[in-house]
């Protein structure tokens, strides 16, 4: 099979197609990758053994298309059968062209019920929607007292608003621009956005046993437990520093160890493998 990514950086969905073809891989699935070239994701596979390939009608039994623009070259060359990622939360176009476009998958793997909405509203039949979550890798147990939050640049992603509450709360928040590296010594991720396709960053602060402050927008709600892995709030500076004090005040442990067993129960890799895998077989014979 062949998967495609068009994405310039190493940014979660990019990773999230290493963790499902390293999976794949391990069960006994042979794949190839295209990708732009000397693009992180394509060093990644490479150096990792997968192929290197362009999207060909031949030699592929099944296409996987990650991103938007891999969605649109599958489609244009009529590469099928054609699986495609949708992990973004805002609505799909309604011009004619991305019509026709999202006619052609034989099936859309949504990264969260609301995403799966999103689709079902833009007129794509329910029968081609499944829905399976993203992963996060094992994580070890945090044990730290940092207040941190996802540093970037996009605007959408609510930096300024975790400033302004933690400013209100008199809390020192961080910005992390390695999770993976930062989350072992935290004890909160503040986690804020306009919307939201599921939130992997939500998915690793669980692996590791951090609870998290997030916006009560979009697959949020799905990735989060509301007073058990964590809170939903609305994003207003207000309502969110006083939550955040409330939070740092509390014995966080339960909600802690609720957070990684939320992860072990749905959002592990090999439940997200495993899951896609199943999607494959309805379209193999």
């Amino acid at each position: 099979m062949l998967h495609m990514d068009t994405g310039r950086e190493m940014r979660g969905g990019q990773y999230q197609v290493l963790f499902l073809m390293r999976a794949l891989r391990e069960r006994g699935i042979d794949q190839a990758i295209w990708a732009r070239r000397d693009s992180p994701l394509e060093r990644r596979a490479r150096e990792e053994g997968f192929v290197a390939a362009k999207p060909s009608r031949v030699g592929f039994d099944l296409y996987h298309a990650h991103d938007a623009r891999s969605h649109t070259h599958a489609a244009v060359r009529n590469l099928r059968p054609l699986v495609v990622a949708r992990r973004v939360a805002f609505p799909v176009k309604r011009a004619f062209f991305s019509r026709w476009k999202y006619r052609r998958p034989d099936r859309f793997i949504a990264v969260s019920r609301y995403v799966a909405q999103r689709l079902t509203e833009a007129g794509v039949d329910s029968g081609r929607i499944r829905v399976v979550y993203d992963a996060a890798p094992e994580m070890p147990a945090a044990s730290g007292s940092r207040v941190i939050a996802p540093a970037t640049d996009d605007p959408r992603k609510g930096s300024a608003l975790a400033q302004e509450a933690a400013r209100l709360a008199g809390v020192d928040l961080r910005f992390s621009a390695s999770l993976a590296a930062d989350l072992p010594g935290a004890r909160l991720l503040v986690y804020l956005s306009e919307e939201e396709g599921l939130g992997s960053a939500a998915l690793v602060a669980q692996a590791a046993g951090v609870p998290v402050l997030a916006s009560n927008v979009g697959g949020l709600a799905e990735a989060i437990e509301d007073r058990v892995t964590g809170r939903l709030v609305a994003n207003d500076a207000a309502q969110l520093a006083s939550v955040l004090r409330e939070m740092l005040a509390a014995d966080l442990s339960s909600m802690a160890v609720a957070a990684r067993e939320r992860w072990r129960r749905m959002f592990t890799i090999d439940r997200m493998a495993d899951a896609t895998l199943a999607v494959y077989r309805e379209l193999l014979p």
